[in-house]
């Protein structure tokens, strides 16, 4: 049952909550009441897809009615509006308001890879957590935050040998993966593939280089060079993407550009708010915690004594691989001083039959969900469904969030919600399983998420019930791994592990 989030940010307790905007048709569904307010932002907004409608990125709804035909620059097939797919990573020129709105003027998407599928490689561990898929011989992680279509996550972690080809909108990590916002299954087309990575074995006199575990070759008189790039730009430990006709092992380049990091450049305006993977982590630039600074996608991000930290971030988990927003201003093309940053990796999450529901939240084992701008609504099958359409009392859904408090209310801000394509056998509608921090605990209890359940000695599985009240005594944040039911208005532990950091 043991499982690892990736990029656990242990240490997060009260978070301010702030949400944006939900139109009643598109994100979460619902609509939340905002204080109206003036412009925010003026330039570009980089970050998944949550939801339509409008265009919903970075917790914005973004209008799109001023672009002629909802029109989506690129040369990926995603041309327009609705092609765009939850999960997506899209860049956004416009301007962004303080009540959670905001006017797109361009819309750009860019697949990070498109092509065949080497190998499919489930989370060692046996937990479930995420599954490594070879694509072209670059490693893609998908976790249960990512969006699948053209198959299911479920099935992915039965390691399947998929003979079709994949479109992959990712995040590139500093040791050269990917991890992956959007993974799908599509027909194969060896006449338009994509494949981004590290050059090496560069041989210009014989218009060649490596990629993972591809052989590009190119004909100098005739490849369309990208972004101002021209051959010489083709060194060994270059990242770089290349785009043409696959035979083999043997990609034929018609194109060769930059990589994914060019959706993070500075436009004509300075404002910018994107989501990306930290690359390395916060440095105090003097002996106090501020100044200091990050890179990510590719950029340097400067935190000031003005730095907003939201979700009770603190600078020391501002580490490598973590998922995270910045807002703020380029004070030079590859410097962005932070106005704020906030978490987009998940550190919770609850699974079961909904109960109840209510404005913009609602009950799954007796763990509220709340909802905003930037949660994902997603069925397993690859079907569209929104808040307002959420089954209760009959499916089965998984949601990955943040825990945050409130007062004395703990809850799960969604940042996924993931719903069965079939309905929950009638003996299953009472079983739930979740992931938090323990809040509480006694020899017959414990308090997770908000939820206490009845516990004894033996539903512990490989800590002991007495490890753990110890541990928690002296002050240890712990976070548990329950399996439970209910029975009447109580809820029963039936396992309970503790997950252990990846370093233990």
């Amino acid at each position: 049952m043991k499982r690892h989030f990736c990029n656990r940010v242990i240490g997060l307790a009260a978070g301010t909550v702030v949400f944006g905007a939900i139109s009643a048709c598109g994100g979460a569904g619902g609509g939340l009441d905002v204080a109206d307010g003036g412009i925010r932002g003026t330039g570009s907004s980089v970050g998944p897809v949550s939801g339509f409608g409008s265009v919903f990125v970075n917790g914005v709804e973004f209008s799109t009615d001023d672009i002629p035909n909802r029109e989506v620059e690129s040369n990926d097939g995603i041309t327009a509006e609705g092609l765009l797919s939850e999960g997506m990573i899209l860049r956004v020129e416009g301007e962004w308001f303080d009540d959670g709105e905001g006017t797109a003027e361009k819309l750009s998407y860019d697949d990070t890879l498109r092509g065949p599928v080497d190998l499919v490689t489930a989370d060692p561990s046996g937990a479930g957590e995420f599954v490594t898929l070879s694509v072209m011989g670059q490693s893609v992680r998908v976790d249960r935050q990512t969006v699948v279509r053209g198959t299911t996550y479920a099935t992915l972690l039965g390691e399947p040998s998929i003979t079709d080809h994949v479109r992959v909108s990712a995040w590139r990590q500093a040791d050269g993966s990917y991890r992956a916002g959007y993974i799908a299954v599509i027909n194969p087309d060896l006449t338009s593939i994509e494949l981004e990575g590290t050059l090496s074995a560069v041989d210009i006199s014989q218009n060649q280089f490596t990629i993972g575990t591809i052989t590009v070759e190119y004909d100098e008189n005739s490849v369309s060079f990208g972004s101002d790039l021209t051959e010489a730009n083709l060194i060994n430990g270059a990242v770089l993407e290349v785009e043409g006709t696959l035979s083999g092992s043997v990609l034929t380049a018609a194109t060769i550009d930059r990589d994914d990091a060019r959706r993070f450049s500075r436009s004509s305006a300075d404002d910018i708010e994107f989501t990306a993977i930290i690359d390395a982590p916060y440095t105090a630039s003097g002996i106090s915690s501020r100044p200091g600074e990050f890179t990510m996608g590719g950029l340097t991000v400067r935190v000031t004594d003005a730095t907003e930290l939201d979700d009770s971030i603190t600078l020391d988990e501002l580490t490598e691989g973590l998922l995270i927003q910045v807002e703020g201003q380029f004070v030079s093309d590859t410097v962005v001083e932070a106005e704020e940053i906030e978490l987009r990796d998940g550190n919770a999450k609850v699974k079961g039959v909904v109960s109840s529901s209510a404005d913009n939240s609602f009950l799954v084992g007796g763990v509220e969900v709340r909802i905003s701008s930037t949660t994902a609504f997603t069925v397993e099958d690859g079907s569209g469904i929104s808040f307002q359409t959420l089954p209760i009392g009959s499916t089965t859904v998984e949601v990955e969030g943040i825990e945050k408090e409130q007062g004395a209310d703990v809850f799960i801000e969604a940042l996924k919600v993931e719903v069965d394509d079939e309905i929950a056998d009638f003996d299953d509608r009472d079983l739930y399983e979740l992931e938090g921090k323990l809040t509480s605990i006694t020899p017959s209890t414990i308090t997770v998420l908000g939820v206490s359940i009845d516990a004894g000695p033996a539903v512990y599985d490989s800590n002991t019930q007495s490890e753990i009240i110890d541990r928690f005594d002296d002050g240890e944040l712990l976070i548990l791994e329950v399996e439970y039911s209910r029975n009447g208005n109580n809820f029963i532990a039936d396992e309970i592990d503790l997950e252990e950091s990846d370093d233990d």
